[in-house]
């Protein structure tokens, strides 16, 4: 099985942005645990703070790997690209959020990604992309 994580901008400030709502732990230590907890498993990680990297890279993968995990971070409030990117491909995708969106400005309550998603999990750090992989399983 073959899953790629894709975050968006600002994901890879993670252990030193907003600790009190993203938490102190690196996204790259955690993908370490993440790929030592899931070994039959091959793992790709990207992480891009442009938007038109986040839909090329959702374009590659999005036809041979059997899921993505996107947390496209800010971009899944605005962008109408990385919606039409998902709706474009066969791979399905686990829209991931660290917080809980609808717990923030309100701005955080639209997505352009869920109603293209398999499934949608928030709220619950850095064990939300632990929950979407075990949604592939």
């Amino acid at each position: 099985m073959k899953i790629c994580i894709i975050n968006g901008p600002n994901l890879n400030l993670l252990g030193r942005r907003e600790p009190e709502v993203y938490g102190s732990q690196t996204f790259e230590d955690y993908f370490k645990i993440l790929k030592a907890k899931f070994p039959t498993i091959t793992f790709e990680y990207f992480q891009s703070n442009i938007e038109g990297e986040l839909i090329g890279k959702i374009q590659e993968v999005g036809f041979s790997y059997n899921g993505i995990i996107l947390n496209a971070g800010a971009y899944t409030h605005t962008s109408i690209g990385i919606g039409d990117a998902i709706k474009a491909i066969t791979s399905p995708v686990i829209e991931v959020h660290i917080s809980n969106t609808f717990g923030r400005e309100e701005f955080r309550h639209q997505s352009y990604i869920s109603g293209n998603a398999k499934g949608v999990i928030l709220g619950f750090g850095l064990k939300s992309y632990d929950l979407a992989i075990q949604s592939f399983i």
